[in-house]
């Protein structure tokens, strides 16, 4: 296949890059600054759809962007980069005389309300209740196809959890914290951690761009988390265990909260048991399914 990655030049994309090009798939990344094996978005607006068999957002400012305060500036950039760049590929799409068998969205778990007991699969019902998941709903809204192009194009969209890899992430900012034993749990500890190995999204992500084309309608959902469901205390412990180090430095909700703003901290202070029932039904096979052996190739 030909497929075109938005945003593929990030941590995510870097993945799914290596990923299809290991099984003979060729890839062009839409980025902002042109190059080889590269479009820009300004091409793609007035040079319209390149011949591709698939194609993928993964565009959007780093939510956890230490860097940047927590502020109307930082909160109109997360929205306009990922729902511009969603609908400029959308648009492209429909627009396109051959367009591409599958459309997949990647965007976030942040849909489902934090919640100590709930189990939310793909098929739970939601509304927008705060900025992150107004954000999602917005986001993916930005996806859809008219029933013109619907018909043509496959249209998956990935609710990823915590995204964990050696190579950025979360995991870039907390190794080094927990390497001089000054890791610990976030928040209380017991809320939920829904997470992913970087491998295993871009996996799912290869999944669904190659699933034959008689495949369930769409739009399609797939939670994009490991089966394991596990708490932050949990995570904490094992990777303070495989690291050799203490984790007995918790950072309290309300540091977090200040230092990370109240809206943009609940990602970690609170948590979600979200389970990819559609994921594994559809036969993917992880190759990361526990906290043990994510972490272990992580800081191997």
């Amino acid at each position: 296949m030909r497929v075109l990655i938005g945003g593929g030049s990030g941590f995510v994309g870097k993945e799914l890059t290596r990923l299809l090009r290991n099984k003979g798939h060729e890839v062009t990344v839409i980025s902002r600054q042109p190059g080889p094996g590269k479009i820009t978005w300004s091409d793609l607006e007035t040079k319209g759809l390149p011949p591709c068999e698939g194609a993928v957002n993964l565009a959007g400012e780093n939510l956890m962007n230490p860097l940047r305060w927590w502020n109307e500036s930082y909160k109109k950039d997360l929205f306009s980069s990922r729902i511009d760049t969603t609908r400029a590929l959308s648009e492209a799409i429909a627009a396109a005389a051959s367009p591409p068998h599958c459309w997949v969205l990647v965007s976030g778990v942040a849909c489902y309300k934090p919640s100590m007991t709930a189990d939310y699969t793909e098929s739970s019902e939601w509304t927008p209740f705060d900025l992150l998941s107004r954000l999602v709903k917005e986001w993916e809204a930005a996806a859809l196809l008219p029933q013109s192009a619907a018909k043509t194009t496959r249209q998956i969209i990935v609710r990823p959890g915590a995204v964990l890899g050696r190579d950025g992430g979360a995991m870039k900012q907390m190794l080094l914290p927990f390497w001089l034993g000054l890791g610990g749990t976030l928040g209380s500890g017991s809320q939920p951690f829904p997470w992913i190995h970087v491998s295993d999204l871009a996996g799912i992500i290869v999944h669904a761009l190659e699933a034959p084309a008689d495949s369930p309608p769409s739009p399609q959902v797939y939670n994009g988390v490991a089966p394991a469901l596990n708490t932050n205390y949990e995570f904490t412990k094992e990777l303070g265990r495989l690291m050799r180090r203490p984790t007995i430095f918790p950072v309290p909700a309300f540091a977090m909260n200040a230092l990370m703003g109240s809206e943009r901290a609940v990602i970690l202070t609170q948590g979600q048991r979200v389970i990819p029932e559609r994921t594994l039904e559809s036969g993917f096979q992880y190759q990361y399914p526990d906290l043990n052996s994510a972490l272990k190739q992580i800081i191997s």
